[in-house]
């Protein structure tokens, strides 16, 4: 159960929305208006859904863009999707606002996992009561209806150390950044980026473990500062979490390094502009956040009016025009949907 404080701090989010609202107020009733009353049931097919997409962090460019997708969603279905997070990265916080979206009886949930792990009970307990649980960035989750990933991840993390490799010549220490060590597809990237190093570009060496900067941006350029000092030829960083690229620019143009530090990792322009431009971000991958949160809540729907995903569908998106399903496991499909950016070609992503 939410708490005063944590009332406080959701009432201040941009994402509450009006049920969850109304679940809180009945709780704690000072200063809260009655919410609408839910819409009126008719057939599956013409039923107005309620979805909720949960995600590792609220107020952060990547999912600030995610949110633009789901509303985009609403506004052409007429479906009542919102998007909602946590005020920091903790699995816990998730599961909590989880717990309080089941209590309200949503018809589905869309959820970028913070901690697959963490959310699994929750999750399951979900599904129990007739909740739709569609997943994102999240392939190895078992609590779920569906599972949507841009691309195959092993496939993503490979294509940046090649990347990254190039920048440095092929030769010299680097470091790599997760989110945490708990964000699957964060760890799955990285994965594959040693396992290519290794076969195809032995002349480089990583310095020490992965390292987690908990999708904050300030602590990536802390560790950041921190790698520059313990290991002054570093040559290379590959971030994962989007936060990662913009805070070790950051690091790396203040200490006027970017002739020598190649930063590489999935990020977005309305993050790394300034480092693209300063050259202390060599690259950045993305897949668009708005187009993952607008076919998220599409499956949702198409899971919830009983319609099946298939191989080879087309969910009217770029990047999701023909997906692929997983060899291994029935409810798990694959887009092709990342882009490279450097200055070449940034301005064609103003987001």
């Amino acid at each position: 159960m939410l708490g005063p404080a944590r009332l406080v701090t959701m009432m201040k989010s941009k994402t509450l929305h009006a049920p969850l609202l109304a679940l809180l107020c009945g709780l704690f009733p000072a200063g809260c208006r009655k919410a609408p009353a839910p819409p009126s049931e008719t057939t599956p097919a013409q039923r107005r859904f309620t979805i909720a997409t949960v995600v590792k962090l609220d107020g952060i460019a990547w999912f600030n863009r995610m949110q633009e997708g789901v509303r985009r969603f609403a506004g052409e279905t007429g479906h009542d999707c919102f998007q909602l997070g946590p005020p920091r990265a903790d699995a816990a916080l998730q599961v909590q606002l989880i717990e309080d979206l089941i209590s309200q009886g949503v018809d589905a949930i869309c959820v970028v996992p913070f901690s697959v792990e963490a959310l699994e009970p929750v999750l399951k307990k979900a599904r129990r009561q007739g909740i739709v649980v569609v997943a994102h960035e999240a392939s190895n989750l078992v609590s779920t209806d569906l599972i949507i990933e841009p691309f195959d991840n092993a496939a993503y993390g490979a294509h940046l150390m090649d990347h990254l490799a190039r920048y440095m010549g092929e030769t010299g220490e680097f470091a790599v950044f997760v989110g945490s060590l708990t964000s699957k597809s964060h760890n799955q990237w990285i994965d594959a980026a040693l396992a290519r190093q290794q076969a195809a570009h032995p002349q480089m060496k990583p310095v020490r473990d992965r390292i987690e900067e908990y999708d904050d941006q300030n602590t990536a350029y802390q560790k950041t500062l921190e790698l520059l000092k313990a290991f002054p030829a570093l040559k290379g960083i590959q971030g994962s979490a989007s936060t990662t690229a913009a805070g070790a620019g950051l690091a790396v143009e203040e200490r006027g390094l970017q002739h020598q530090v190649n930063v590489v990792g999935s990020g977005l322009v309305s993050q790394c502009r300034q480092y693209l431009e300063s050259g202390s971000v060599k690259l950045i991958s993305f897949w668009d956040p708005a187009d993952a949160g607008y076919v998220m809540n599409r499956l949702a729907v198409r899971l919830l009016e009983s319609r099946p995903v298939t191989e080879g569908d087309d969910l009217g998106v770029e990047g999701y025009r023909r997906l692929r399903r997983d060899p291994g496991r029935t409810n798990l499909f694959y887009g092709s949907a990342w882009v490279d950016v450097t200055t070449n070609n940034m301005a064609q992503y103003p987001f």
